[in-house]
């Protein structure tokens, strides 16, 4: 299976989004207190950095 750099950044995006929203999901749902907050702000950055790698793709 050939991993070309747009491959490896479609498959980072992937996996960020999938952590990004389980942490949303997570600060939402489980955490009641201001851990929650934290929860959802850091779900917030890893949506934010998986737009920076699906906007690289096709770049690099």
């Amino acid at each position: 299976m050939g991993m070309n750099k747009n491959t490896i950044l479609g498959w980072a995006t992937f996996i960020m989004l999938l952590m990004g929203f389980l942490l949303i999901g997570l600060g939402a749902f489980r955490y009641d207190d201001v851990a929650g907050w934290g929860f959802a702000a850091v779900g917030v950055g890893f949506l934010a950095i998986s737009w920076v790698f699906n906007s690289l793709k096709g770049r690099l």
